[in-house]
């Protein structure tokens, strides 16, 4: 699972890396054939270089012909080739038409498409209508049919992707190269505020940090309304700028839900 890329710079129908002693195949995938897209008749290393180069995406489920690179013949769609027996690919799915290097591929019936594995590796939830590490399987919050949305960081595809999707505790998906990125930047589910990861040290630390710098005499009893991202929970809580913690959950994941007051010792 990975981004699609294009094939900029590529005339269509080219091959790159099908020279005398270099490895067929393009920047996408390592195979020993082309594509002949069932849309516009045109021969390309595979799907991705065909949807960068055209303005329209080829269907990999009604691929019927492919070229060898060797022998140049046009053939039905199989692993080897039928003029000079050349192997297409290490890994062959007669559903997807995938051809590539043997990286543990299997296909899921339920998922529709082929998955990198090993297949012993992943198990398919149903209800997030996703392939997910047996390591979840249990322990991740399912979100119907999470896998069919866009990435919410580059508003991509995340169930056909070729980079693979991270499961956020609260169920959302992300690619994980996206959710990489997004640490730099903050610890927030983009789409609930959640926390994005296991915050507990840092809300210790946090605690301490708190402790330590006393507010100014006029905000030293000033309470405000909180509500928690985390666990959803409303609190009323002292005033402070580094920080307001949950009094259910202890996060700091919140948000001011309410006009600053006075204590009631102070009215």
């Amino acid at each position: 699972m990975a981004t699609a890329g294009g094939a900029a710079g590529r005339e269509p129908g080219s091959e790159p890396g099908c020279e005398p002693g270099c490895e067929p195949g393009c920047e996408h995938y390592r195979r020993g054939c082309r594509l002949r897209a069932p849309c516009c008749g045109k021969l390309y290393p595979c799907r991705l270089c065909h949807d960068g180069a055209e303005e329209h995406q080829l269907d990999r489920f009604r691929v019927s012909e492919v070229q060898c690179v060797r022998c140049r013949l046009l053939q039905k769609a199989q692993q080897r080739c039928e003029g000079c027996d050349s192997l297409f690919g290490e890994y062959y799915c007669d559903i997807c038409h995938l051809f590539d290097r043997d990286k543990k591929q299997y296909h899921c019936q339920e998922c529709g498409i082929c998955r990198i594995g090993p297949k012993e590796d992943f198990f398919h939830c149903s209800k997030c209508n996703l392939c997910l590490s047996v390591s979840l399987r249990g322990k991740h919050k399912c979100i119907e049919n999470v896998s069919r949305q866009d990435c919410p960081i580059c508003l991509e595809d995340i169930h056909t992707s070729r980079v693979g999707a991270h499961v956020l505790p609260c169920g959302h998906l992300l690619h994980r190269t996206c959710y990489d990125e997004m640490l730099k930047e903050g610890y927030r589910c983009p789409l609930c505020m959640h926390s994005a990861l296991d915050m507990t040290r840092y809300w210790r630390q946090l605690d301490n940090e708190v402790a330590q710098t006393p507010m100014p005499t006029e905000y030293q009893n000033m309470m405000v309304e909180i509500l928690c991202n985390d666990c959803n929970a409303r609190s009323t809580v002292q005033f402070h700028l580094l920080g307001m913690k949950c009094k259910s959950c202890e996060s700091y994941n919140t948000a001011q839900d309410g006009r600053c007051r006075l204590s009631l010792e102070e009215q």
